[in-house]
């Protein structure tokens, strides 16, 4: 008999990149690079588990964002012919590398990889991986939730309840369309909290969401269990707090897991190893090096000089890690049981990107490490966030304090000096949104359409990746593009709709590039969308 739970939670989020009017952009490639590395790895696994009558029970977040670009056919049919590039050159990678044996064996392994990964895209799941997930929640083992509309960083956006209020709507409407059902919770983007915004969540009915650990245990009264068991909000919205312990011996590369020597080197790729002339057709069209997922070498130490990657003693080390971080959950349970009068509840969140493409071996860990808790131990047991509430339907009523799961735990993040010139537009554009969407409660045609892409424009820009993206230094000219992009989108049809002078081709071509959320309608935005009631409970 379990004493205690454990909930692993997987974020899988990746920004809104989709460019229609030009192929070989670069950036499209974080959501190849995550469905070849991460996300199909997941699903074979969760596959795996299921044929072998592995009971498991685990919670996948998969935000509005990545749910659109999955179900992209532009993007599914580049992400196939980005495939068939890789597997082309692991082919010629198995002929180069004959005389190398350490090598060899790793371009035989990418090569059945990446053919493998075409089966299941292509062929297995017809290019959806959205209803690969959706089989495995009706199994009832994944329990699938949604994050906010755009990943905006809904703290910034406190003074606008219009908002945040839409940003949650479309969010259960897009998880609706795609699972058919609403959704039991949610990840606020980056964790981040602000008292009162349960409310919306509550509105919506969302019946729980994440924090960081000193959201809870900063709370307007001290949580009895810590974040061991879930508090609620005098909204009735459950919230649940991240353990420090489990998170660490995980994410972190210096401290956790993923840092060991054994494991394989992320940067060492061959797309900047090998000669030009050889690579030159698998990397950039403008001649830029970029990673390929073809690395044959392990992390060594803090050195330059890199070893190449043993498979077996990864796999040894994943398999001693699994044991570890079981151990320690153990060591938790042991210890809380005695000091509470239910099971602890242990969550470990993390983003799911984690797994496979920066942790090469954190799909195999996951797939040992729930192995072993079914079949190897009876103390602890995986659980959902929605099991646990069914289970404990009672629970500490108090407030979280306003936090996020970044460095220092607030906000400084998403608004600091390389970042903070965004703001002034992001709120500007906010105002302008909900200004014009109570100036036009009854529009229809072209006004209507141009509406709908008004909001499209103001969502996109308000994603937390951009000043996330600025804040870190990668990527970061594409990054303000991006939000100068939205933005002078949205000040020209603003103009447009004012004027009743909107550009029909001007917008048809807007709304192919940016084609999120198909069936939004800007309403979302009318101030009369917030009741009175919460009106007054947000002041």
């Amino acid at each position: 008999m379990e004493k205690g739970y454990l909930s692993l939670v997987l974020h899988a989020h990746l920004p809104y990149v989709r460019h229609p009017e030009k192929e070989d952009i670069m950036e499209e490639e974080w959501l190849y690079e995550a469905i070849t590395e991460t996300y199909i790895p997941l699903i074979n696994i969760f596959d795996d588990l299921l044929a072998d009558n592995i009971d498991f029970r685990l919670t996948l977040s998969i935000s509005p964002p990545l749910l659109s670009m999955l179900a992209d056919p532009l993007l599914q049919k580049r992400y196939l012919k980005h495939l068939n590039n890789l597997i082309e050159l692991t082919e010629k990678e198995m002929v180069r590398t004959k005389d190398q044996p350490k090598f060899h064996k790793m371009a035989q392994k990418y090569a059945y990889l990446f053919k493998e990964a075409r089966h299941v895209f292509a062929e297995k799941y017809n290019r959806n991986l959205v209803k690969a997930f959706k089989k495995f929640q009706d199994a009832g083992c994944l329990e699938i939730i949604t994050s906010s509309a755009t990943h905006a960083f809904l703290p910034f956006f406190d003074i606008y309840p219009e908002a945040i209020n839409a940003q949650i709507k479309i969010a259960q409407d897009i998880y609706y369309k795609h699972f058919g059902k609403k959704s039991p919770g949610i990840w606020l983007p980056e964790c981040g909290y602000q008292p009162g915004h349960d409310k919306f969540l509550a509105n919506q009915g969302i019946n729980y969401f994440f924090t960081d650990t000193h959201g809870i245990l900063h709370a307007d009264t001290r949580p009895k269990y810590g974040v061991y068991a879930p508090i609620y909000t005098d909204s009735g919205v459950a919230a649940f707090g991240r353990d420090l312990e489990s998170s660490k011996q995980v994410w972190s590369a210096q401290e956790g897991y993923p840092g060991d020597y054994d494991y394989r080197e992320f940067y060492r790729d061959i797309g900047y190893d090998l000669d030009y002339d050889y690579i030159e057709p698998y990397i950039h069209q403008s001649g830029i090096r970029k990673h390929t997922g073809i690395k044959y070498h392990r992390i060594t130490g803090e050195t330059d000089y890199k070893e190449p990657y043993n498979p077996q003693w990864a796999t040894h080390k994943a398999d001693l890690h699994a044991n570890d971080f079981i151990s320690n959950r153990q060591k938790q349970v042991e210890y809380l049981t005695n000091k509470m009068d239910r099971k602890p509840i242990i969550v470990a969140p993390y983003d799911a990107e984690l797994f496979g493409h920066w942790w090469y071996e954190g799909i195999e860990w996951l797939d040992l490490l729930i192995r072993k808790i079914a079949c190897d131990q009876d103390s602890i047991d995986l659980i959902t966030p929605s099991q646990y509430l069914n289970e404990y339907k009672t629970n500490q009523v108090t407030t979280p304090s306003y936090s996020s799961w970044g460095h220092k735990g607030y906000g400084e993040v998403w608004l600091e000096s390389n970042n903070d010139w965004i703001y002034r537009h992001l709120h500007w554009a906010t105002e302008k949104m909900i200004e014009i969407a109570n100036q036009y409660p009854n529009a229809s045609g072209l006004k209507y359409e141009a509406l709908n892409q008004l909001a499209r424009e103001l969502l996109l820009a308000q994603s937390s990746d951009w000043p996330f993206i600025m804040k870190t230094g990668t990527m970061v000219e594409y990054a303000g593009k991006r939000v100068k992009t939205h933005i002078t989108r949205f000040k020209s049809l603003y103009q447009e709709i004012q004027e009743e002078n909107i550009n029909h081709n001007l917008l048809e071509k807007i709304k192919n590039y940016d084609n999120i959320f198909p069936d939004i309608d800007y309403h979302i935005y009318r101030s009369d969308n917030i009741s009175s009631e919460l009106q007054k409970e947000l002041i």
